[in-house]
């Protein structure tokens, strides 16, 4: 409610600046002319009250382009560590000619429900590149098992650790992340060293910093060539992406 208000306001004198720009002057007016700017404002607004819906609309417009255009330059910016960190799992072919980058969590649900369209798109597009991003946002479990995910790399299995994490049901604790662990044939007291890396905690941070300069705040995210797409949208959704990044010519920053 506190926000909606706060926005109507906004709207309201976003109304007062394109209908009144002499409103900006208004210091060298006084008290009794400003007392009068002020009722002529309120009698507008009061008979047209559809043009605090259009101003609420603009203002919607003008936040939504300020927001894709500092993504942009976030994009560019941070393009060695969004599409090429060591840290990543990549999967998919290596070197396919179109990037897909997804953030998840291992306790989301959401991501939980996009995993089969991730793998549709690995199984039917033999030139895609897919990087894996650890963003654990959903509390300390979240966490845990990110870490474990990364050190999994030193024992090759990564890949398998990170799908049987995913098929999880429930909340993702560190019990459950150990019990997975041993399932797939980890060893386990070597994983729990491996997870205290400085290197670890370095990726982690990394991916937590580019992510929110990209305003990515909830899982999963993707990044298909230099768009963001935020939630599980569907396999369609992510081959159009794609189709698009082909059709332009590839991605330039990736």
């Amino acid at each position: 409610m506190a926000t909606r208000l706060g926005r109507i306001l906004l709207s309201a004198t976003l109304v007062v600046g394109l209908m009144l720009p002499q409103v900006a002057a208004a210091a060298e007016f006084n008290d009794s002319q400003r007392s009068e700017l002020g009722d002529i404002i309120r009698d507008y607004l009061l008979k047209n009250p559809e043009v605090l819906r259009d101003a609420f609309q603009e203002l919607q417009r003008r936040e939504q382009v300020a927001e894709a255009e500092a993504a942009q330059q976030a994009l560019s910016k941070n393009a060695a560590s969004i599409y090429r960190s060591e840290g990543d799992l990549v999967v998919g072919n290596p070197n396919g000619s179109v990037t897909m980058v997804e953030y998840f969590d291992y306790n989301c649900g959401y991501c939980k429900r996009a995993l089969p369209d991730v793998l549709k798109m690995i199984e039917t597009d033999s030139d895609l590149r897919v990087v894996l991003k650890e963003y654990p946002i959903l509390g300390p479990g979240s966490s845990y098992a990110a870490r474990a995910a990364l050190a999994s790399r030193q024992q090759g299995k990564y890949w398998e650790f990170h799908l049987a994490l995913l098929e999880q049901r429930g909340a993702i604790s560190e019990p459950k992340v150990i019990a997975v662990a041993e399932k797939v044939g980890l060893d386990v007291d070597k994983l729990k060293t491996d997870m205290e890396s400085e290197d670890i905690q370095r990726i982690l941070a990394e991916n937590m910093s580019v992510a929110q300069s990209l305003g990515i705040n909830g899982t999963p995210a993707f990044i298909v060539g230099e768009q963001v797409i935020p939630g599980a949208v569907g396999y369609s959704a992510l081959v159009g992406a794609v189709s698009r990044v082909r059709d332009a010519g590839g991605c330039a920053i990736c």
